[in-house]
């Protein structure tokens, strides 16, 4: 896999000090590269960044390909991902705002040429009824590419028992599932043709960055317990590319 533009950016101090600022997770640079070369984006693209944070993703896709990126996300300030935009010169390319995946999408069918989203799907499309709604705003022959945190396999009743004080919190049971049962999930969607699932080469890159951000005495601590937990036995990254039919 080509990493070019993340080995350049982690390798610039700025950028760096950016990443550090920035992350929410697993590095989105990383992965969003690693999701972009499974097809191909042009300038005259139109994206719509679903979870976007604040704003790696974003960054990577107009940065690289000067895509026209709609960068959106429930809980970031569209103000200060926009104000973050303009500092980077890339603003005029990326349109911030704040959107709830769940709720219907005020945009127009099969207007973007991409739907893309890192780190952030398996936390509102993990059922069978995501899919089928983002289908239509994607033009035929685009593409749904999506990545986040998952396992190697379903832990079911058998949860280890280094992971069960972390999968005591619902949220984290319900949305960090294996790749087979995503594969199952992805099947049952009517209109795509499945690219690609499977584990991203980036997962142990992205973390071990990610995880070098966190604060071991702050809020975000938590990731640290959990990882240290798995201890590199359970967690994997799982990206899905779905072409539009």
């Amino acid at each position: 896999m080509n990493n070019k533009f993340s080995n350049e950016f982690v390798a610039d101090e700025k950028n760096f000090a950016l990443l550090q600022e920035t992350m929410w997770g697993p590095n989105g640079i990383r992965q969003s590269e690693e999701l972009a070369s499974f097809f191909t984006i042009t300038k005259d693209m139109k994206i719509l960044d679903l979870g976007c944070g604040l704003g790696l993703s974003s960054l990577y896709l107009a940065q690289e390909y000067g895509a026209t990126v709609f960068a959106t996300d429930l809980f970031a300030d569209p103000t200060e991902n926009d104000e973050r935009f303009q500092t980077l010169g890339i603003a005029e390319k990326i349109i911030p705002m704040q959107l709830d995946a769940t709720q219907p999408l005020p945009f127009a069918k099969r207007y973007f040429d991409v739907i893309f989203s890192v780190g952030a799907y398996n936390m509102f499309g993990d059922n069978e009824e995501m899919l089928p709604k983002l289908i239509p705003y994607v033009k035929k022959g685009g593409y749904i590419a999506v990545s986040f945190p998952g396992l190697k396999y379903d832990f079911g009743d058998n949860v280890p028992p280094e992971m069960q004080s972390f999968w005591a919190v619902p949220e984290v049971a319900r949305t960090v599932r294996g790749i087979e049962w995503w594969k199952d999930l992805f099947s049952k969607a009517e209109g795509i043709e499945i690219v690609n699932i499977s584990e991203m080469a980036c997962h142990d890159i992205a973390w071990k960055e990610y995880l070098a951000s966190i604060d071991p005495c702050g809020e975000d601590k938590w990731d640290l317990d959990m990882m240290a937990a798995e201890d590199g036995k359970y967690f994997n990254t799982i990206q899905l590319i779905a072409k539009i039919v």
